[in-house]
């Protein structure tokens, strides 16, 4: 819609943005070269879920298991795929099930897959579903790991899930997270994006007043996973002091 000039602003994953800039995953031979960002907002949390009964506590332990690793070409699988290979974990090593969210999170939950890659701000409604009656098991992803795919993939942050996010998780979680962000194309002048970035950051106390999700949007973390450029405007302002 974007590139239509259907819409001037959309929120995509910085992900995808990261794709469409350079011609990859799901924009392979789709290359899109007048995206810009003006913000990334919140985290989208890489959520890797096992039951406690498989004994699968690390991902260097998934190999001969059944992952459910996100639909066909979507954004989650490719987040699987990278983490995996993170691990030294390709797909021939593992039963890979292409599921989509809702499907993995019932396959998971009747014991018909192992691991389910799930791409969603924490807590995760479905997760929670899951652990009301199961005992639910986060996989983390250690920050040497984290660190190797910010190095190859800026796109990804580092986060924490917290201790009792979901029921009977008793320690927290460090895992890798996408995030929502604002782009526009280059029909956006300086001024304009300017401008939208500063009604937004300077009103903040009424976007929290109006979701949750705002809680953790700042000035400080705009440019966190930040994946393509920025436009002139919006740098101006986050320049400022």
């Amino acid at each position: 819609m974007l590139q239509q000039g259907q819409v001037d602003i959309a929120f995509i994953q910085n992900d995808n943005a990261y794709y469409a800039v350079n011609g990859t995953e799901m924009f392979k031979d789709k290359k899109v070269t007048n995206l810009y960002g003006l913000a990334t907002l919140y985290p989208e949390t890489i959520q890797i879920v096992t039951l406690a009964e498989t004994g699968i506590t690390d991902l260097s332990q998934v190999k001969g298991k059944r992952v459910a690793v996100g639909a066909p070409g979507s954004g989650t699988e490719a987040n699987a795929r990278q983490i995996l290979a993170a691990y030294g974990v390709t797909y021939d090593d593992i039963n890979v099930q292409y599921l989509s969210f809702a499907e993995a999170s019932s396959a998971l939950k009747d014991g018909n897959v192992d691991v389910a890659f799930v791409t969603a701000g924490h807590p995760t409604a479905a997760i929670q579903d899951i652990a009301t009656q199961n005992n639910v098991v986060l996989l983390p992803v250690a920050p040497d790991k984290a660190d190797a795919l910010i190095k190859e993939y800026p796109f990804y942050t580092k986060v924490n899930i917290p201790a009792n996010t979901y029921n009977k998780q008793a320690a927290d979680c460090s895992a890798v997270a996408v995030r929502c962000m604002l782009a526009v194309t280059d029909k956006m002048d300086a001024d304009t994006g300017y401008a939208v970035t500063k009604a937004i950051y300077t009103n903040l106390d009424r976007l929290k007043a109006a979701h949750s999700a705002a809680n953790v949007i700042t000035k400080e973390s705009a440019m966190d996973g930040m994946s393509i450029p920025v436009n002139a405007g919006a740098e101006k302002f986050f320049k400022e002091k």
